[in-house]
């Protein structure tokens, strides 16, 4: 099978997976690993694409592209392009996208209270493994 045929074999596979099941998708992109960093960083204020690579760090320029044209599709994030010279975009949270954002810091902060607990069950766990 050519690259072609298998990009649009993957490209019609996803549209269907969204028809079928598309809360799930939405889902599968505010706790993607960069929409979530991004989403959380937004929730301070707007952010130009430059100084949102560097506060989040580590994330290609391509991959941050693709995640932002992700949730704006799906209405989490707004993108202001300016028409001067040199070109400034902007990016924000709509109000979408600001609720979802405090349910995924509402999630990070869980994490962080509790993660001694989670240490402690990995440590169980692994003993446990180890025993058996």
């Amino acid at each position: 099978m050519s690259v072609s045929t298998e990009k649009i074999l993957s490209a019609a596979a996803a549209t269907q997976g969204e028809a079928m099941c598309p809360h799930r998708l939405v889902l599968e992109h505010v706790t993607s690993r960069w929409g979530v960093l991004v989403l959380m960083q937004l929730l301070d204020r707007p952010y130009r694409f430059s100084e949102l690579r560097r506060a989040i760090g580590r994330v290609s320029e391509k991959m941050l592209t693709q995640t932002l044209q992700t949730l704006e599709r799906d209405g989490l994030v707004h993108r202001d392009a300016q028409p001067v010279i040199p070109p400034r975009v902007d990016y924000s949270l709509t109000p979408l996208g600001r609720e979802a954002a405090e349910q995924v810091r509402a999630l990070a902060e869980w994490t962080s209270r509790r993660m001694e607990a989670v240490l402690e069950a990995r440590e169980r766990y692994d003993t446990e493994k180890k025993q058996a």
